[in-house]
């Protein structure tokens, strides 16, 4: 019986430095500027690689550009991935994750998958809502499916726009 207790508190324990880490990292984030430094240096593959790393469940990054985007859709595709992440992190019960970014045309796609309890939607809280409207201002689009018992699909869709048209922010 105190093996069954011991093994509670060591998974709560994990769990909550899991929460610790990301948290820390967030406000590093903030700390940086709107801009994270391996986003403006190195790009969208290694950046959301490093957001990668610091989810809770194992994720797969599979970037897919030839040339880099616009800073400011590069910028928006990265606040993205990393608040379905944390969503990932802290809602979803998955063992693992994807996120494929590719472009079609003159769209850039983003698709973040988990293989969680599913039951995402745009009306449970503030944060998916809040992605839907940030896409939805720059002619973008949001996709939820995610039905309850999962897996989790989320499609983020925004115009592509070349980089030398644009300043960073």
């Amino acid at each position: 019986r105190a093996g069954k207790q011991g093994h509670a508190h060591a998974a709560m324990v994990a769990e909550a430095h899991g929460e610790v880490k990301l948290a820390l990292q967030e406000l590093r984030d903030l700390a940086r500027g709107i801009h994270p430094a391996v986003l403006t240096d190195r790009g969208l593959d290694a950046a959301l690689s490093s957001i990668a790393s610091r989810c809770t469940v194992p994720v797969k990054v599979t970037t897919e550009l030839e040339t880099r985007p616009a800073p400011a859709i590069e910028g928006i595709a990265y606040f993205t991935v990393s608040e379905l992440l944390q969503n990932v992190s802290k809602h979803s019960g998955a063992r693992s994750a994807s996120v494929d970014v590719w472009r079609t045309d003159d769209r850039l796609l983003i698709q973040v998958r988990d293989d969680g309890r599913g039951g995402a939607g745009v009306d449970g809280g503030t944060g998916m809502a809040g992605l839907a409207d940030r896409l939805g201002a720059v002619d973008g689009l949001f996709v939820v499916d995610s039905p309850v018992g999962g897996p989790t699909v989320i499609t983020a869709e925004l115009p592509w726009r070349d980089r030398r048209n644009e300043p960073a922010r």
